[in-house]
């Protein structure tokens, strides 16, 4: 979810308060549990035998992305052909990349081919993204976001939709195959103008890159009822030094984007991070590997044997995630093992 998986809006944007169109109240959410997929190193024809497996081994969800690899959609279509059975998500796709009407066939087809098993992810992105790589002007993201669930509300119900949005306009676009399942929305979000637009507007709320004690100070953002899906690194692997290097390489990547700095910011981690921020700044690199703490390592990178992994992941759930998603990174153990090997007991 590198880049792709949804950073926040601008702060100023974010305090701006708007009218958003308000989501239904949801029924208390059921207890889900979820991995990332596509695997890394199996074709796409090679997943219909893990699909087949994530099932047998008690795992309910199955969640993509887009970033720099497969679309955010095809994966999960094979998987409602192959597996009905499993919940489905992406998280997440861009508002930007695709145009208004387009993402709202991309959603309409996959609400059809898993009627009441999909949830559609949607976030801002990045400028890298959405800017350098696809030329699109990374504009106003609070606002986009905000304007797509309201414009996806009204596709998805069968409206003919002429409208003048903040960010786009729609001129006479109605789904010619009505959405009979409408699948719940869900937004990306870090920091709290984000948060309260997913509790305002969305369905349910997608969060990473934060530890299981983080998700107490995000979830008093959110209504009560709002499901939260969380994206959790995991490296299934007793080997510490290895686990934390990869660790402090996945961290520097993702943390000396602005946004999610800010959003460490926010959680408390000032302190702990500065040091690695100055250093990136200053272009030493591997200074800048060496002054994370272990500690926060260990808070943002789930690590250690199977059980551990386990119990880790256990404790997003007690602190309010309803679905957490394993994304799998089998250093020095093979994938299939590990897929097992983290499944829910």
């Amino acid at each position: 979810m590198h880049g792709g998986c949804n950073t926040e809006a601008m702060t100023q944007a974010e305090t701006t308060s708007d009218t958003a169109t308000t989501a239904p109240a949801t029924a208390p959410p059921e207890r889900r549990y979820g991995i990332t997929v596509p695997f890394d190193g199996v074709t796409m024809p090679e997943h219909r035998r893990w699909y087949e497996d994530l099932l047998r081994l008690g795992y309910t969800d199955v969640w993509s992305a887009e970033t720099d690899g497969l679309d955010g959609f095809t994966p999960l279509a094979l998987a409602a052909a192959w597996t009905p059975q499993l919940q489905l998500g992406v998280a997440i796709i861009p508002a930007y990349t695709r145009g208004p009407a387009l993402l709202a066939q991309s959603v309409a087809a996959m609400a059809e081919a898993a009627p009441g098993h999909f949830t559609f992810g949607l976030g801002t992105s990045s400028d890298v993204i959405v800017s350098k790589w696809n030329d699109v002007p990374f504009e106003e993201p609070y606002k986009r976001v905000r304007d797509t669930i309201a414009f996806l509300r009204s596709a998805l119900s069968g409206e003919k939709v002429t409208m003048a949005y903040d960010t786009f306009e729609v001129q006479g676009f109605r789904l010619a195959r009505p959405v009979e399942q409408v699948p719940p929305i869900f937004l990306a979000a870090l920091r709290p103008g984000m948060l309260r637009l997913a509790g305002s507007a969305a369905d349910g709320v997608i969060i990473n890159w934060l530890s299981a004690n983080d998700v107490a100070t995000v979830t008093p953002e959110l209504r009560a009822d709002i499901p939260v899906a969380a994206r959790i690194f995991v490296i299934p692997s007793e080997d510490a030094d290895m686990a934390r290097a990869i660790g402090r390489r996945m961290i520097t990547a993702y943390l000396n984007v602005g946004v999610y700095a800010e959003f460490h910011r926010w959680l408390g981690r000032a302190d702990a991070l500065g040091p690695m921020w100055d250093l990136w700044k200053a272009g030493d690199r591997k200074g800048a590997l060496a002054a994370i703490p272990d500690e926060v390592v260990d808070d943002l990178i789930v690590h250690g044997s199977y059980a551990e992994c386990r119990d880790h992941v256990a404790r997003y759930v007690e602190n309010g995630v309803d679905i957490p998603v394993l994304a799998v990174l089998p250093f020095g153990v093979d994938l299939a093992e590990a897929v097992e090997g983290l499944a829910p007991r």
